[in-house]
């Protein structure tokens, strides 16, 4: 950020900064934060000023870290103190490095007993579905209880990164129920889509919806069914829905905003398209 007479403050230097780097597609962080590095031309700054965007992009895109033999999401319901997470699976926490995206350090956590089983049953139910529904899927169950309430988060991811192919996605869902055991509770959910597709242009899709549906919780196993039962038509019929659009705006709206093809059916090679000489030959006609 320099050649301007009029210098900009640090602190709107970071702002800038910070919301390219939580802007970030899917699976392309690095060039983003290579790209506003040299921008910045200022590694200090740059990680003393935007370490908290890394941490916040980290954790709303569900990124997955490695620890030990086993894979967790990073997300905010798993965060601890500091930079320290939990994989609440292998009853772990972990240090993370937002920025090479490395776990260290881990030992072991305390869990919530009272809300253990229950967490345990669901987790076991969700990874079921999501290894036949999502090639890629990581799932992290979180739990905690208080006054004799047991609450749930189920977390979900699963991306596709395809540079070669100038194409990146990445699915996510949430979904919460604080519940007393025996009662009917309420399932919140929210799932979002983002797919970035650059080959000679720059197209994003940004999809999310939030959704609410009564379950009905009993012992451990029962709830478990019940939730995954519930979240998995849910998340079927949204996936669905998407597709549905994608087809009608691929024949409609992409359609009208310009043509597959030019009227000589045949592609453009725009790289040689200032050699064409369309301008001699107007005038010689």
């Amino acid at each position: 950020m320099s050649g301007y007479s009029e210098q900009i403050p640090d602190r709107e230097k970071i702002r800038i900064i910070s919301n390219f780097i939580k802007s970030a597609p899917p699976g392309e962080f690095n060039e983003v934060f290579n790209d506003v590095r040299v921008l910045l031309d200022n590694d200090q700054l740059l990680k003393e000023g935007a370490s908290s965007a890394f941490s916040q992009y980290n954790m709303e895109q569900f990124t997955p870290a490695k620890v030990n033999d086993d894979t967790v999401l990073v997300t905010t319901h798993g965060q601890a103190e500091g930079s320290k997470y939990l994989d609440p699976r292998n009853k772990l926490k972990f240090k993370y490095d937002h920025l090479r995206k490395e776990a260290s350090e881990a030992s072991s956590a305390t869990v919530d007993d009272h809300a253990e089983p229950f967490r345990a049953a669901l987790d076991k139910y969700v990874q079921g579905y999501v290894k036949d529904h999502y090639p890629n899927g990581i799932v992290t169950v979180y739990s905690s209880s208080s006054g004799g309430q047991i609450k749930l988060t189920v977390c979900i991811e699963d991306h596709k990164f395809s540079p070669r192919n100038f194409w990146n996605g990445r699915w996510r869902s949430e979904w919460t129920v604080t519940f007393t055991p025996g009662s009917s509770a309420e399932l919140k959910g929210l799932m979002r889509v983002q797919v970035h597709y650059y080959e000679d242009g720059n197209v994003q899709l940004v999809s999310s919806k939030e959704v609410k549906e009564s379950v009905k919780t009993s012992a451990e196993e029962g709830t478990a069914k019940e939730v995954v039962q519930v979240l998995s038509s849910i998340e079927s019929d949204y996936q669905s829905a998407i597709s549905d659009n994608y087809k009608t705006m691929s024949q409609t709206t992409f359609k009208a905003l310009r043509r597959a093809l030019p009227v000589t059916r045949t592609r453009v090679d725009w790289n040689k398209i200032a050699a064409y000489n369309i301008g001699t030959e107007l005038k010689g006609k």
